[in-house]
């Protein structure tokens, strides 16, 4: 494991930087896609290099074999998010089962959310979907720690739930927005939409064009089945930018 902390700002302490998730399957020739460095450049990232291997094939022969390659890879994209301003951490993992790895790490590293990381040519403006009052802090968290001080836009989205009123969700949202106003974001860089959609995914891929990246809570309560699998991979792959899932608080136990 490895710890790169740049040469910042020194009134800035690493509590001040959300923690965030950054699986790259490195012996797989994913490396870390354009743009992340600037979306994440106030972040603490826990960068996870792994690759799964057959069941047969235990861990330890698998980092003798391939393990220097792998590291190499991981500290050259973490160096690439150091020289952007992140903390970063690297951890190196050979797994029979890629959704438990991440799942552990998320704990262990008390991360406030996991990246899925597409492609974006600028981070300008972000949308940040909302779904309900449940872990809304923890959005806030990560949107105020990741974008205060920079000039980058961000857009509050809420599609409505049954029996909820357009009066209802701008209530929400204007709450979020003081949440984050408070936190240090300027006013005039967060706009607020609400609407009744009939399909919360699609709804979200087709705001998400008109933005740089996307932020949005987890509604699954099994991380695995929401970073991999749906919505947030749905979201991802019709919206093909960068996707920042928030994991809900877990229980101490």
């Amino acid at each position: 494991m490895t710890d790169t902390t740049p040469p910042d700002d020194p009134t800035r302490t690493e509590s001040d930087r959300p923690a965030v998730l950054v699986p790259l399957e490195v012996l797989e020739g994913e490396s870390l896609p354009t743009g992340t460095a600037d979306l994440l450049a106030n972040a603490h990232v826990v960068l996870l290099g792994y690759h799964v291997i057959p069941e047969q094939t235990a861990a330890e022969q698998a980092r003798a074999q391939f393990g220097e390659v792998a590291m190499s890879k991981l500290d050259e994209f973490a160096g690439t998010l150091a020289d952007a301003g992140a903390s970063v951490e690297t951890r190196l993992v050979f797994t029979h089962d890629e959704g438990t790895t991440v799942d552990r790490l998320i704990y262990e590293h008390d991360c406030l959310a996991v990246l899925v990381p597409n492609s974006t040519e600028r981070v300008e403006s972000v949308l940040v979907a909302l779904r309900g009052t449940v872990g809304v802090g923890r959005n806030t968290r990560l949107v105020a720690g990741l974008f205060a001080e920079s000039d980058v836009e961000v857009t509050l989205y809420h599609a409505l739930d049954e029996n909820e009123s357009i009066a209802d969700g701008e209530s929400f949202l204007n709450g979020v927005r003081a949440d984050l106003v408070e936190r240090g974001m300027a006013p005039d860089r967060i706009g607020v939409v609400v609407e009744d959609a009939d399909a919360a995914v699609d709804a979200i891929a087709g705001h998400g064009e008109s933005h740089d990246a996307v932020v949005m809570g987890e509604t699954d309560p099994s991380v695995t089945t929401f970073v991999f699998g749906m919505p947030s991979e749905q979201v991802a792959e019709r919206f093909l930018g960068p996707v920042l899932v928030v994991q809900r608080e877990r229980p101490e136990e």
